[in-house]
């Protein structure tokens, strides 16, 4: 294999060039916008292990999260940083499940310990709010997604002649071993990789629409980043309602969690926060899960994330700088993500969720070791 064409300039769409470009292809790299706009830049730039489920995930996210410290030496313009994060229990419920979680027998895999509040707060000085414990995991890490694409991209670049950038170039018909873009023009290669995130019409629209039943499905969530934070975060940051959502909780004590607030459950929110390297904070999340999504933003959802951000960093938030929504592809079934066969030569690659940002090193590896 001597060419690869690679469709989609988000997290999974760039890591396929990296690791083409590792394995010495040459690329060819298509992005219908002239920057990306969809979910990679529009999440938390988690790289989350401590949530994932046994198995075959987990071994999914602990290899890209070896993949990314590794990527993160090479490209410091990714903000790569290993922070890991606290998951905080604010009532008896959610202390009792986080200790289930750090008595796991893959605990120690994950960099799992339960700490009291006392210790929490060793950990990161910021807390000054109400909570009992926490659950540290030390495998989590942080990158600046709205960084990301761009840094790699210019690495890449900068790096021969043998990585070609084609942003403005939107892919709409495939052949054996080749993608046309929208200007007529044909990119071949031994390989040609799909990576069209959220969008399951276009070009990857013919071939989902051969399934019987979809095998991936559009997700909405809104999100809000402030103005900086005076104090330093050490990590990140997720609130007990975030134990209802990730397979690694779905233990006993989960069926004792106290009910969610009602805006909160009939958004599915969570509360993740993460620091910026500006000092901003990112907060969110929600899920929407029926399509048509609506156009606007719900201003409740936030209220409710924001305050109960404030509870447990015990100080007011700085004023919001942006709100946005966004899409991501998640599949519909039990595997991980997508991959299948489109054409000869061309396979699409999607639907890895909430996965996505920090599983997408992993998924570019297996995707190269299942077409070698």
């Amino acid at each position: 294999m001597d060419r690869a064409v690679i469709v989609g300039g988000g997290v999974l769409g760039m890591m396929h060039a990296v690791l083409a470009r590792r394995r010495g292809l040459e690329v060819v790299h298509l992005e219908r916008e002239a920057a990306p706009r969809g979910a990679t830049v529009r999440n938390f730039g988690l790289v989350w292990v401590s949530g994932r489920a046994a198995g075959a995930e987990l071994a999914l996210a602990q290899r890209a999260r070896t993949l990314w410290a590794e990527l993160g030496e090479l490209v410091p313009a990714a903000g790569f940083r290993p922070a890991g994060s606290l998951t905080l229990a604010t009532d008896d419920a959610e202390l009792a499940l986080l200790k289930d979680a750090a008595a796991r027998p893959d605990a120690a895999e994950r960099g799992f310990e339960l700490l009291d509040q006392r210790a929490a707060v060793q950990v990161n000085p910021a807390l000054r709010g109400e909570f009992s414990g926490a659950l540290l995991c030390r495998r989590d890490a942080i990158v600046e997604p709205r960084s990301v694409p761009g840094a790699f991209a210019g690495y890449l670049t900068s790096t021969g002649s043998g990585y070609h950038w084609r942003p403005g170039r939107e892919a709409v018909a495939v052949a054996p071993h080749a993608v046309r873009d929208h200007a007529g023009t044909w990119h071949r290669g031994d390989l040609v990789v799909l990576c069209p995130g959220a969008a399951h019409t276009g070009i990857a629209g013919p071939h989902l629409a051969g399934y019987p039943r979809s095998p991936v499905r559009r997700v909405r969530l809104q999100m809000l980043q402030t103005e900086p934070l005076p104090d330093r975060l050490t990590t990140s940051v997720a609130d007990g309602d975030s134990l209802r959502y990730y397979p690694a909780y779905d233990l006993p004590g989960r069926a004792r969690l106290a009910p969610q607030a009602p805006v909160a459950a009939a958004t599915a929110a969570q509360l993740l926060l993460v620091q910026r390297l500006d000092g901003s904070l990112t907060i969110g999340d929600t899920h929407c899960y029926d399509e048509p999504f609506d156009f606007a933003v719900d201003e409740q959802p936030y209220a409710h994330l924001r305050a109960r951000a404030e509870r447990l960093l015990g100080v007011p938030l700085p004023p919001v700088r942006r709100r946005w929504a966004g899409v991501y592809s998640q599949v519909t079934g039990a595997e991980l993500y997508h991959r299948s066969p489109a054409a000869p030569g061309v396979v699409l690659v999607t639907g890895a969720g909430g996965r996505g940002m920090t599983c997408a090193p992993a998924i570019a590896e297996e995707t190269f070791a299942a077409t070698a």
